[in-house]
């Protein structure tokens, strides 16, 4: 853990086309002031465009600095992008670059990781993004490891979040980095969030929708119907009138994922539903979702989203 120095300078860069969310959650975890600590952080704005930027809601901002203000910041903080499809102004792109290799730390919300990849710091370095941007960036830069479940990433001096909400969980990791735990949970009781989320962004992906031959969707509609009972891969390759190995290729090329991995993947959604709209016991989802018993169901909900079943009931089930 870094003990966060007490003029310890914090620089948000705002942008014409500002996401004015993104914006606000780094003001409230490191612009406020916070006179409960011995020491907090120092903080400045500046923009990467000239005039007033602006930002989603109907406003207009103006910063108080210019990108010369990022050549002594201790921290950057990119608070998403404009656009995924545009490269960010050069003189940004430089700034950044500059400061990274002078030893500042650069963090990245949302889609504002497109701006630390174009401005080269990144170098095959492990980032998340929100999960609707994470292909593109990893077309657009296939040396980066891209991992679309996390909330954020800390990869020490650079650190990326997740979408939107995801920024909090990032700003209250940086906290805990800088002042310890004690002083984070108090920030995040502050903004009435919890300390440390359980789970990823595997929890909100919508599942793709994808084409299929008529056959095909009559079969996964039937394992649909009797999801409760236990399937074998072989037996739905009779039921398709395929040899195994054909039915397996060609159940990837219509889902897009194997058999069995499809099949759990069902099961799960069907958990889900059933966690958030009844009140069904975790014993009883798993049984009525074909996972048989619940430590099988804990097991595959944990692996695949990353949080307790129990845990997704108290955050998602409908009031």
């Amino acid at each position: 853990m870094m003990t966060s120095k007490p003029n310890h300078l914090v620089a948000a860069v705002i942008y014409d086309g500002l996401c004015t969310f993104e914006y606000g959650m780094v003001v409230e975890a490191f612009g406020l002031e916070r006179p409960e600590f011995e020491t907090w952080y120092d903080f400045t704005t500046c923009s990467a465009d000239s005039g007033p930027c602006r930002a989603l809601g109907g406003l207009q901002v103006t910063a108080e600095n210019g990108l010369e203000a990022l050549e002594k910041a201790d921290t950057i903080v990119i608070p998403g992008w404009r656009s995924v499809h545009e490269r960010p102004p050069e003189a940004l792109l430089e700034a950044i670059w500059a400061a990274y290799y002078r030893g500042a730390r650069i963090v990245s919300i949302c889609s504002g990781v497109f701006v630390l990849a174009a401005a080269g710091i990144l170098q095959n370095q492990k980032v998340t993004t929100h999960w609707r941007y994470a292909d593109l960036l990893a077309e657009k830069y296939p040396e980066l490891k891209v991992d679309p479940n996390v909330l954020f990433i800390d990869e020490g001096r650079i650190m990326t979040s997740a979408g939107s909400a995801a920024g909090l969980d990032l700003c209250l990791n940086i906290i805990r980095n800088d002042f310890g735990p004690a002083v984070a949970n108090k920030v995040a009781k502050r903004l009435v969030l919890p300390a440390q989320r359980d789970g990823g962004q595997a929890q909100f992906i919508d599942r793709p929708l994808v084409r299929r031959e008529q056959a095909m969707d009559e079969l996964l509609q039937w394992v649909r119907d009797h999801i409760q009972m236990p399937i074998k891969v072989e037996d739905l390759a009779k039921r398709a009138h395929m040899s195994l190995r054909t039915f397996i290729r060609r159940f990837k090329e219509a889902t897009g994922l194997p058999p069995a991995k499809w099949m759990i993947q069902e099961r799960l959604a069907l958990a889900c539903t059933c966690l958030e709209e009844t009140m069904m016991s975790v014993e009883e989802v798993a049984t009525h979702c074909g996972f048989g018993i619940a430590d099988t169901l804990r097991h595959h909900f944990r692996d695949q989203m990353g949080i307790s079943p129990t845990r997704y009931r108290q955050n998602y089930q409908l009031g």
